[in-house]
Order: C-alpha cells, then structure tokens, then sequence
C-alpha cells in the first residue's frame, strides 16, 4: 500500500512540473520530486519510485540530466514575433537590412514618386520606400499583416504617406504608379508579371523580388538554355535586367530556394502587334523544344490553325480598305490594349 501511494504521490508532482510552463520546468519536476519524497519520509527514492517519477518526466519531454528535449513540430509555420508566417502563401520576410538598402538604391526612387509595393508583409521595405517616395501604395491579402503594417506607421511622419489597399493583387484594380518595388510571392510570379506590363497608364519601372530560376528565365537571351516564351513575351513588352542575387538565409522563415532582383521597364510605346497571335506563335516554337521548327510547322493542328488565321487577316485587310486613313492609325493601339488582358488571362491559367 505504501508503495503505491509513494508512485501515485511522485507521479503527481511530477505531473504538475511538467503541466507548468518556462524553461526552468525540469528544475521545477527535480525539486517537486525531492519535497515528495521527503514528506513521504523517504531520503532516498526506492527503485519503483524513480521509475515511477523518470517515466513520467520523460514522457512530458523532461530529462533528469540533459534537460528538456526538443521535439521538432512537423507541419508548423515559424512564428516571430507574435506572428505565423504561412509558406503556402509565399510569406518569407525579407529581414536583412543591407539588402532591404540595397534594393532601394539600386530602384531610382523620386521625391515625386508614388511607388506600388505587392505583399508588404511586416513592413521592412515598406519603411525604406516611405523615406524617399512621395505616397506608398501597399497592396496586402493577409488581415493580420495589414494591421502590423498600420501599427507600424502609427504616429508617424510616414502615417499620410502610406495607403494600404486590403485585398488580393490579381482581382485588384491598380491605381496610377510610377515605380513598383516588391518582394513578391513567388508563386503568382508570372500572371504578375504580365498585369503589371498591362497596366496603363504604362509605370517607369518595376524592381521585383522573383525565385532565382524564374529570374533566370525572364533575363535569358536567344542561345541561352533557358531562353523560353517567357523570356520572348516579356522582353517583347519590356526591357528585363539582372540587378542582385539574394541568399536564401536572408529571409524569415527562408525559403528553399535562393531569390533574384530584376529591373522591368515597359516600354514606351509597346509594339503595335495583335498579342494573342503573337503568343501562339511562341507558344508553338516553344512548345516542344526538341522539336525543329518546320517539323512543329508541318502539324495538321498547326497547318489548320495557320490558314484559320490567315483568312482572319485577310478579312481584317478588307475591312481596313473601306476605312479612313485616320481610323487605320488608331487600330494598332487599340488592338494592343484590348489584347493584353488576353495575353494576360493566358499566361495565369497556363
């Protein structure tokens, strides 16, 4: 009877040690354990009852020599600072200063600018842009995020300057900007790309933030291996150069991959070209790259399509004919404008 009080009572204490939080927890079960068996009037503890008092410390993760043991939580968001950082949707802070300068060295910003910021997060960025920029346009998804970036800004000089749009970018309206500077989430890196080059009125440059690979692919140059149709449709609306590689231990929590900087610059004016043919003459030169291209040309798919679309030229040609020589001259712009959005609605569901 004796004995299986002494179990139950040290069980007990040891039980509420390991219930108690801090990291002085195991020195809290020790001392619980040592008061137990003294009002048990025991000086030592029998075999049965450090048994007793180990297997309960070790199953609440308590060690009587080494400490507390660590148990890695699979699955688990890092939480900073009060705040989960969810990587399924792209949430790795940018935390390094030096490069948080450098990016905004390196974005040209004007006194005058008023500069669009995609997925401010915490706000390390977002307060280097608000130093220099005239108005910061943030566009954030997260609640909870937005309210860290007001907290911020509250009491600030930079409060007035800051204007913080709740909502998701690619069903947002844009307003006018002039610079966007952004850490982006990486997976919405290309349908991103594209309705920035969209936008019109057309801003003066775009400094993002993309994984290094697809930074790679939007620099690439004909006889590069990954040279693609991203790189042609891209570079086709815009000038694209390398500014900076960034390491992955840069960023809270790091992603599995390192990062790159590019420079975007749309350019002015934008090729007077029907964009939707255009992408599927890409789309089939790049379509298999193992292919030739006369080989990919010879297709009866392609050889229909190809006649399909010249007799909508032809049409076109003729319609063109009968009018004005004032109306012709409008026609390339406003192809041009309508047929982005396609372009656009294209690469994200692609």
């Amino acid at each position: 009877m004796v004995n299986i009080l002494h179990i139950a009572f040290v069980r007990g204490a040891c039980q509420s040690a390991a219930n108690s939080t801090g990291f002085r927890k195991h020195i809290l079960a020790l001392q619980l354990l040592a008061v137990s068996l003294r009002s048990a009037g025991l000086l030592y503890a029998p075999s049965y009852v450090a048994a007793a008092a180990l297997s309960t410390m070790s199953s609440h993760g308590l060690r009587v020599a080494g400490g507390i043991s660590k148990k890695k939580a699979k699955g688990k968001n890092p939480v900073t600072g009060g705040l989960e950082f969810h990587k399924s949707k792209g949430q790795h802070i940018l935390k390094n200063p030096l490069v948080v300068q450098s990016i905004v060295d390196k974005a040209g910003i004007k006194s005058t600018d008023v500069v669009l910021e995609i997925g401010p997060g915490t706000g390390n960025l977002t307060m280097k842009l608000l130093e220099r920029a005239k108005k910061v346009i943030a566009i954030e998804l997260d609640p909870r995020m937005v309210l860290e970036l007001s907290r911020r800004v509250q009491g600030t000089p930079y409060q007035q300057q800051l204007q913080i749009i709740h909502g998701d970018f690619m069903k947002t309206e844009l307003p006018y900007f002039d610079l966007c500077v952004a850490n982006i989430p990486y997976n919405i890196s290309s349908p991103l790309t594209f309705k920035l080059l969209a936008h019109r009125p057309a801003f003066r440059a775009a400094i993002i933030m993309y994984q290094h690979e697809f930074a790679m692919r939007l620099v690439a140059r004909p006889g590069d291996s990954m040279y693609s149709r991203l790189a042609v449709n891209t570079q086709l609306l815009a000038r694209v150069s390398h500014l900076l590689k960034v390491g992955r231990n840069n960023f809270r929590p790091p992603p599995k991959v390192d990062s790159s900087v590019v420079r975007i610059e749309p350019r002015h004016p934008p090729p007077p070209i029907p964009l939707l043919e255009w992408d599927g003459l890409v789309r089939l030169a790049f379509g298999r790259k193992n292919k030739t291209l006369g080989a990919a040309f010879r297709t009866s798919r392609t050889l229909l399509v190809s006649l399909t679309g010249y007799d909508s030229y032809c049409c076109r040609l003729c319609w063109f004919s009968s009018r004005p020589s004032s109306t012709i001259e409008l026609i390339p712009e406003t192809w041009l404008n309508s047929q982005l959005p396609v372009l656009l609605n294209w690469h994200s569901t692609r």
